[in-house]
């Protein structure tokens, strides 16, 4: 009762805005959710994905052990700063999914962070992907996804997600993955990974490395033509970070080539069987003929050639 109670009012507030031209102008900004149904949405779709290797081969920590610290370290660093809304209150946790051909990251409600191998092994540099992650993380502690979802899924919709229907929470998880944000919210994460960058010893305009590599690439992808153009976004990125007066110069160029290096030796996710998730092979001096065979390895990837979006 008391959640039908609190569906009806929102949707009766919803129509009643729908009419003003104040709701017209902020229609980008609708969030009717607290900060807690973030946290409850992120944990549902957490768990969705978890559940669904076939769609989601998530490298499992465990044997993956240098990748998974890299990332979370980069992800720390970030938190630090201190910049971030919500750091104790967002789980911000990383996943890493084995697809070479992907070039994505996104970040759901609640700070669940989740980063394909493509991604890492089409940057060039640590501070891309620290801008990247910065950017995704912005996406997040804006609460950019809840208001996105919000107009284009419905309340009820992220309501019974949150609530935990099965069904309803895998709508929202195949919506997450291929999430448009609008050009408003775009342009305010790539602000936002700037600033969050800035007091690091990181370059704080890396985001804008990995719009230099998009812009060159002989095929665009076509997320391109609903956001702003990658030069408008190069532009604005680094004129942010001589706005701020950002003095960063790492990309740890060297140690960034080691973990690319990794990830060519990750096993496929073609070549594992079932539910088995992916993982590097092992190099423990005991290893057998035999496990090497078992655990093959593949060349260094070309560019990936699938993208679910950027814009996250």
């Amino acid at each position: 009762m008391n959640h039908s109670w609190k569906l009806r009012f929102a949707i009766v507030f919803t129509i009643q805005l729908s009419s003003c031209t104040f709701f017209k102008k902020s229609w980008n900004e609708l969030n009717v959710f607290p900060v807690t149904q973030d946290i409850e949405l992120g944990k549902q779709v957490s768990s969705e994905i978890e559940t669904n290797l076939a769609e989601y081969p998530i490298l499992p920590n465990s044997g993956n052990e240098e990748l998974y610290s890299y990332v979370n370290d980069i992800v720390k660093k970030i938190l630090a700063t201190n910049l971030v809304d919500y750091t104790k209150d967002f789980a911000w946790k990383v996943s890493i999914i084995n697809d070479p051909k992907t070039l994505n990251a996104f970040c759901t409600p609640g700070g669940y962070i989740y980063v394909y191998t493509g991604l890492i092994a089409f940057l060039d540099s640590e501070d891309q992907l620290a801008g990247v992650l910065g950017h995704e993380i912005a996406h997040a502690a804006n609460r950019h996804s809840t208001k996105q979802l919000t107009k284009t899924l419905g309340i009820q919709i992220l309501l019974d997600a949150a609530l935990g229907n099965k069904d309803v929470i895998k709508q929202v998880t195949t919506s997450l993955a291929a999430l448009s944000f609008s050009r408003a919210h775009e342009t305010q994460a790539d602000s936002f990974s700037v600033k969050y960058l800035c007091p690091t010893n990181w370059k704080s305009n890396g985001a804008s490395g990995f719009f230099k590599k998009i812009e060159n690439q002989p095929s665009p992808p076509q997320w391109l033509s609903t956001h702003p153009s990658p030069a408008n976004r190069i532009r604005d990125i680094d004129g942010k970070a001589t706005q701020l007066a950002c003095n960063g110069k790492e990309s740890n160029v060297d140690t960034y080539q080691r973990i690319k290096a990794l990830i060519t030796k990750i096993t496929p996710p073609v070549a594992n069987k079932g539910n088995q998730a992916p993982t590097l092979p092992s190099s423990t001096p005991n290893q057998t003929k035999s496990q090497d065979k078992a655990t093959p390895t593949k060349s260094t990837p070309q560019a990936p050639t699938k993208v679910l979006k950027k814009g996250g």
